[in-house]
């Protein structure tokens, strides 16, 4: 396979994985609404967004100090059990239920399995599917819990977040360094060959994590590449924030205009993201990622005729 062919086939893997979490976050948005699982009491207030930085900052610290102390086992344990848990979301609304002894088997069945995967045999393809359902389910329960405005301000404040971290204290560095070993669904996975092993390619992989965040190796010298789990989630919550909040005209198979060209324009930050990786330049994600879906939302909602302050969400308070 030349080069030309791996850098295509790598473009269309990390395009397949973003596009699965968006429209797998599209379809649990309502069956998530009735499920009664909307996490805040005013999905339209902004100060939703400053508590959830807030934690993430606490989160980050906690993170850091774990790796520091090689407590990574405290973090395996979080991240295994979030993943069942959030996956046990999407199965009981994607699966009819078989309750046997009042557990309902179609759903702690599959999502058990999963973390046993996970904790058994962390392959990428098994870490890309478990960060598939996450990510789904992730940006649905945030897009039907924040809405368009507190959705706006949280991407573009972990845009300025994500930039900061990665270009100016690189603690963002570390943390990706820190956190490659434990072979989990924090990032996906795109090889290169086939051949690709991450189970037994993840102890050197931590070893150049850091090094690999601000400069990437010609593809043909890459075995794989890895992006954030975070980074398809962080405008997928737009994407589906824009589907529940904003009525607009649907476009392709039941999709509004707004959450489809927020879609489009996270693609269009993710298409300039990965030439900044393949020409090996450092780079942070979530501006472009994020910055391309409020953007492209915003286009969306514009051409449905709704005004740009009602499109951002701050006529209510002008």
């Amino acid at each position: 396979m030349n080069d030309s062919t791996r850098v295509a086939a790598v473009l269309a893997g990390v395009v397949a994985l973003f596009v699965v979490v968006q429209v797998g976050a599209l379809a649990l948005v309502e069956p998530f609404q009735s499920a009664g699982l909307q996490s805040t009491e005013n999905p339209q207030n902004p100060l939703n967004s400053v508590v959830y930085v807030a934690f993430l900052l606490v989160a980050t610290g906690g993170i850091l100090l774990v790796i520091k102390y090689d407590k990574q086992w405290i973090l395996r344990g979080v991240v295994l059990v979030t993943s069942g848990l959030v996956a046990s979301y999407v199965f009981a609304v994607a699966i009819p239920a078989v309750v046997v002894a009042g557990v309902n088997l179609a759903v702690w069945g599959p999502a058990l399995a999963l973390v046993g995967a996970l904790y058994a045999y962390p392959e990428w393809w098994v870490i890309d599917a478990a960060g598939a359902i996450m990510g789904m389910g992730a940006a649905a329960l945030f897009g039907i819990s924040f809405g368009v405005l507190p959705a706006i301000v949280l991407l573009t404040a972990l845009a300025v977040y994500d930039a900061i971290s990665v270009y100016g204290t690189e603690h963002m560095l570390t943390l990706a360094s820190g956190v490659m070993e434990l072979r989990l669904p924090i990032v996906l996975v795109v090889p290169t060959t086939l051949a690709y092993s991450f189970v037994e390619d993840a102890a050197e992989t931590a070893d150049e994590a850091e090094a690999g965040e601000r400069e990437a190796a010609a593809p043909a010298d890459r075995p794989a590449y890895f992006i954030g789990l975070g980074d398809a989630v962080m405008p997928s919550i737009m994407v589906a924030s824009a589907a529940f909040f904003l009525d607009t005209p649907p476009v392709v198979a039941g999709i509004e205009l707004a959450p489809l060209t927020a879609m489009a324009g996270t693609l269009v930050g993710l298409l300039v993201l990965m030439r900044m990786v393949f020409a090996g330049r450092a780079h942070a994600g979530l501006p472009l990622l994020n910055g391309g879906a409020i953007a492209g939302y915003l286009v969306g909602a514009v051409a449905a005729g709704i005004p740009i302050l009602d499109a951002l969400g701050v006529a209510a308070y002008l």
